[in-house]
């Protein structure tokens, strides 16, 4: 896993209780690298979000990538889901997308004079929503209950989506025109917020020599999959039995609790950033090949987990302060447990 370099905690001080677990992580592990590795053959760097793209599949979250156009949010959406032995789909929402041409709308057969449910492109396993922030109010609204329960209604009747079910969402933060601010609703839907930046220079020329052959993108059908759903089903298994002492359980509900009460923040998390910094930690945890987790585990994803769901006061964003940095000091001045 990536490292934040000021984490200090490696080790639990007291780790007897976590070997008594004994949970087999490594299947985890492997298979997270097997997926990376698939993916590494295109994509140059990135290492963080490739993480963290993986611990939300493997703990059933959805993830919103955020990032200028060009740095390969969709690309690496598509090949995540070329390495998944499932069903994938892709929607470009737009101004006048409709609900319906979401989700799936009831057609009248004439045969049997009867309407039959037509299921929309969000019924597949990997669904990539391209600039999800283009589409108005009412289609946004069209993916609060599959993206929380996992199931559509329509006309009374319920349709289950299989497992796994991922979306994976992008939008630019920089073009407004022509686009439509999430609720907050949707965004704490969303498990991760994961914001993407430039990369280096170093990374540039890498690019540079790996596609200088490559015009038509010819490298891309390389990526093969390499995990099944049966795969990601039984790592959640496995990550749900990764130990996770008292304590850590507390710091979690003191890092959420203090949003809630923060000077510089008007609206903080809810207890659904709470669970998700248990689930997500036990991931990292799991990922990384230990079958308990560490305050690094929790500080790892307490930004892509928490960023979406705060809003800071106006004073303090006129003054420049930024998410990150609020919820930086926050974790900060949380006394870690020992």
């Amino acid at each position: 896993m990536s490292e934040n370099e000021e984490l200090e905690y490696e080790q639990p001080l007291d780790h007897s209780e976590s070997s008594q677990q004994g949970v087999d992580v490594g299947p985890v592990q492997e298979r997270a690298e097997r997926v990376k590795a698939q993916i590494r053959q295109v994509i140059v760097g990135q290492e963080e979000m490739l993480d963290q793209l993986l611990v939300a599949l493997l703990t059933g979250g959805h993830v919103l990538l955020e990032g200028v156009p060009g740095i390969a949010k969709t690309l690496t959406a598509k090949l995540l889901a070329r390495t998944v032995d499932t069903a994938f789909s892709r929607i470009q929402f737009t101004p006048d997308l409709m609900p319906a041409d979401v989700v799936g709308t009831p057609i009248f057969n004439m045969k049997t004079s009867d309407f039959n449910f037509k299921a929309g492109p969000i019924f597949s396993n990997v669904v990539l929503i391209d600039e999800i922030n283009r589409a108005p109010a009412k289609t946004q609204a069209a993916l609060f209950e599959v993206m929380e329960e996992k199931q559509v209604t329509v006309d009374g009747t319920t349709y289950l989506m299989e497992h796994p079910f991922f979306v994976i969402a992008t939008q630019n933060p920089i073009e407004q025109e022509g686009t439509y601010k999430l609720p907050e609703a949707q965004l704490d839907r969303f498990l991760f917020k994961i914001i993407l930046s430039y990369p280096s220079l170093e990374e540039e020329q890498s690019i540079l020599r790996r596609f200088r052959n490559d015009f038509s993108g010819i490298l891309r059908e390389t990526v093969q999959s390499a995990i099944t759903p049966a795969d990601i089903a039984d790592c959640q298994k496995r990550i749900e039995q990764v130990f996770i002492r008292e304590e850590l359980l507390d710091y979690i509900a003191a890092i959420v609790h203090n949003t809630r009460n923060n000077a510089d923040l008007f609206l903080g998390a809810s207890p659904r950033a709470s669970l998700a910094l248990m689930k997500t930690a036990k991931a990292v945890a799991a990922m990384s090949g230990r079958n308990f987790v560490t305050p690094d585990d929790i500080r790892y994803v307490s930004f892509p987990a928490l960023n979406h769901r705060v809003i800071l006061t106006p004073e303090r964003e006129m003054e420049g302060y930024t998410t990150r940095e609020v919820l930086d000091e926050i974790v900060k001045k949380i006394e870690v447990p020992r």
